[in-house]
């Protein structure tokens, strides 16, 4: 995981026309972690949405990074008490959007692919992961990205904010945004 946050530093200073050093990436993403660190906030309305959701869903997180760093978020958020399952990259060995961490999610919560939804961000890791695995996919694109142009799947459900809980609850259930 360290090794390919230096990495995407040198990436980016190559992109800009730039050679960073080893040591100088490795520098530049240890200071972005730390800000990264200091400045985390839960998603503008998340937290009240998990509690609307929790009585009736189970939740489960499916992430790509550590897991000690996702569990030291979860509680720092307040928000361990409302998720049932926790998946993480880092301990199951595959990484989203590969299939096989959304079934261990599944798995976990004891749940049918059929029956469930992942709300994510990221179109590739999150919508393209979530239909791989046969699970329905609602697209939070709260920065209103275009549309990736998909005409193989089903239209994806869509929601730019978790300000109503109960605009997002009729996502989950209907599959409308």
């Amino acid at each position: 995981m360290d090794d390919a946050r230096t990495e995407r530093f040198r990436s980016l200073a190559a992109l800009s026309g730039r050679d960073l050093t080893r040591e100088a990436a490795t520098e530049l993403a240890l200071t972005y972690r730390g800000f990264y660190h200091d400045l985390r906030r839960a998603v503008p309305w998340a937290l009240p949405l998990l509690r609307h959701l929790r009585p009736r869903y189970r939740i489960a997180i499916v992430s790509n990074n550590r897991v000690a760093e996702q569990e030291e978020k979860l509680r720092f958020l307040g928000a361990s008490a409302l998720v049932d399952a926790l998946v993480v990259s880092e301990g199951v060995g595959f990484a989203k959007p590969d299939p096989r961490i959304f079934r261990v999610a599944l798995d976990r919560l004891a749940v049918s692919a059929e029956g469930s939804v992942m709300i994510g961000d990221s179109w590739t890791s999150d919508v393209e992961g979530a239909c791989s695995a046969g699970v329905r996919p609602i697209w939070f694109n709260r920065f209103h990205r275009p549309h990736p142009d998909d005409s193989a799947r089903p239209p994806v459900a869509e929601v730019d904010s978790f300000r109503s809980p109960l605009a997002v609850e009729r996502a989950v259930t209907s599959g409308e945004s």
